[in-house]
């Protein structure tokens, strides 16, 4: 029985530093050593791909009807373009409290957003950049009209309207107009508030022609399939399309899923968004509740994607014009912002399978830290409140080590006796068990049903942008960056290590040692885990070895140190 355990318990070992080792070589740019995955799209910088030349919608038909396919949201020009405008194209750069955007006036595009309030992720004194168009980067947000030859993001627009926001004033509107095509004209109307990151988007569309017209409206944001930059290698998030209807939920798309032509998402619907989605911040076109509109992923050019929606405009009869509004979401994953803004826009914001469990966790994180001002101070407070809940539970785990603890020199006694003839001292073991009336599975299961709820904490803590810059105490600065100077790695290694002495030692030398080397070598890895997940699980042990030490002493087993023999 033992040495069954004994395998079992080195697999799993096995395994995970095999898991571990291949998430390294991947986050370093290395091929995975044992699970290596086809290569899909080029990791290069996008710097061969213009997004003046591709970054793509259709070949426009005439359809009344939703029926329009992503392949038709156009690639280039219409054919009927305008070769050149009375103005030049341009870069249009609007500011206002915590934005600062860059539209093109080909095609009226939001083509880069920069925040005042959050620092860029490998230098804290730069502004972060969501939104890109850049040799090394392209991520944008795009519209225009298929159904015909009529204006896309590739039309050239005339701009006018205000461009930053001035003290006093509570919102700034931008226009940009494009000439007739085909008898059809685009006007794109934009709103943004002050300290908002939704920015309001209307599309007036005007037949200035002599025929009636179809036209359909698509919405597309467009980008490369590389991981931001700073991203963790000891964890991982998702980057990617994400799809949200009230039919399927909420629907992640893999880039390489799109590659190999695999993306299984809900096509049609009354409803929804279509998001793209990285580690604390999104962008996501929502369209108002009612308006039908058909969903699409697809793949652009190499490493180059694109998520969207169209929806028809209405028949417009020559001299007629329709407005269809929109908003543009573009900025952190404030989980009370996206809840107001949308419905479900806040799975961006992705817990996992765990979500049930998070949410009231990060509500309450939030109500804490409505109280502390703090939020290194909201963490210790709700492990707290955490393990006064499930203090009986850890009572119940703890007695039963503490009985374990005080019936170890008897098994190890009888184990160094029968240690030539393995089924007897199973049997004598099972025997002493029943004898003292102890549990061996005793101080498992209670702390079995705990981890999910610290699983899904975990995840809130590794979720919240509102970790980002905050500041705890002292040398923390940034409760989601690692430890400048290792300290709380270091404690929480020291704090592993005593808690695991604490426990009572397996019978089993093998198992001795395997439950000292798992605790250091996952230690290892909270050297690069923010610092706000450190400072939850250093507040965990503590609390646990202190109740632990309470629980033997009132049992009268005194709390002893039970060190490794490794031989």
């Amino acid at each position: 029985m033992n040495d069954i355990r004994r395998t079992i318990l080195w697999v799993i070992f096995g395994f995970s530093m095999v898991l571990l080792w291949d998430q390294w070589q991947l986050s370093n740019g290395h091929k995975a050593t044992f699970f290596p995955k086809p290569e899909v799209a080029s990791t290069a910088a996008p710097a061969a791909v213009s997004p003046a030349a591709s970054n793509g919608v259709p070949t426009a038909t005439a359809t009344p009807a939703v029926t329009a396919s992503p392949g038709q949201v156009p690639t280039s020009a219409p054919n009927n373009a305008p070769a050149a405008t009375a103005s030049p194209r341009e870069k249009i750069e609007v500011v206002t409290d915590v934005l600062k955007l860059s539209f093109d006036t080909e095609g009226g595009s939001l083509v880069r957003s920069e925040f005042k309030k959050h620092a860029d992720f490998e230098d804290s004194k730069k502004p972060l950049i969501l939104l890109d168009q850049s040799s090394t980067r392209v991520y944008v947000a795009q519209t225009g009209l298929i159904g015909g030859d009529f204006p896309t993001h590739k039309t050239p627009m005339q701009f006018s309207g205000e461009r930053s926001l001035k003290d006093g004033q509570d919102q700034l509107t931008l226009r940009f107009e494009s000439d007739s095509l085909n008898g059809v004209k685009l006007i794109k109307t934009y709103t943004l508030q002050r300290g908002s990151y939704a920015i309001g988007v209307k599309h007036e569309v005007v037949n200035s022609g002599t025929n009636a017209v179809s036209p359909q409206l698509y919405l597309q944001l467009v980008r490369d399939g590389n991981k931001p930059a700073g991203e963790s290698a000891f964890y991982s998030t998702f980057t990617g399309p994400a799809i949200y209807t009230e039919a399927k939920k909420y629907q992640k798309v893999e880039f390489s899923d799109i590659e190999k032509n695999k993306s299984e998402i809900e096509k049609s619907s009354p409803n929804g968004y279509v998001a793209m989605v990285q580690h604390y911040f999104a962008s996501a076109w929502l369209l108002a509740d009612g308006i039908q509109r058909e969903n699409f992923v697809r793949k652009v050019d190499t490493n180059l994607y694109a998520v969207g929606m169209i929806t028809p405009v209405a028949e417009l009869a020559p001299g007629q014009s329709k407005t269809m509004s929109t908003q543009l979401f573009s900025g952190p994953q404030e989980e009370k912002v996206l809840e107001a803004l949308a419905p479900g826009l806040d799975l961006v914001k992705d817990y996992g399978w765990l979500a049930m469990l998070s949410k009231p966790l990060y509500w309450l994180l939030d109500k804490l830290f409505g109280f502390i001002q703090n939020w290194g101070w909201a963490i210790v407070a709700l492990v707290l409140l955490l393990k006064i809940a499930f203090y009986w539970l850890n009572a119940k785990a703890y007695s039963s080590m503490a009985k374990m603890k005080a019936i170890n020199p008897r098994i190890m006694e009888m184990r160094e006796r029968l240690k030539s003839d393995p089924q007897k001292m199973q049997q004598e073991m099972m025997k002493i068990y029943r004898e003292e009336k102890v549990n061996p599975m005793g101080g498992c299961f209670p702390i079995m049903v705990q981890i999910p709820v610290f699983i899904a904490l975990y995840w809130v803590l590794l979720s919240s942008v509102e970790m980002r810059n905050a500041p705890w105490i002292g040398w923390i600065h940034d409760l989601a960056a690692p430890d400048p100077f290792f300290i709380l790695p270091v404690v929480m290694t020291l704090t592993t290590m005593l808690q695991t002495a604490l426990n009572p030692a397996p019978p089993d030398p093998m198992q001795a040692k395997l439950m000292w080397i798992m605790p250091l070598v996952f230690s290892v890895m909270f050297f690069f885990f923010p610092s706000g997940l450190v400072l939850y699980w250093i507040t965990n042990n503590i609390l646990s070895i202190a109740q632990q030490w309470v629980i033997n002493t009132r049992m009268g087993v005194p709390p002893q140190f039970n060190l490794p023999k490794f031989k």
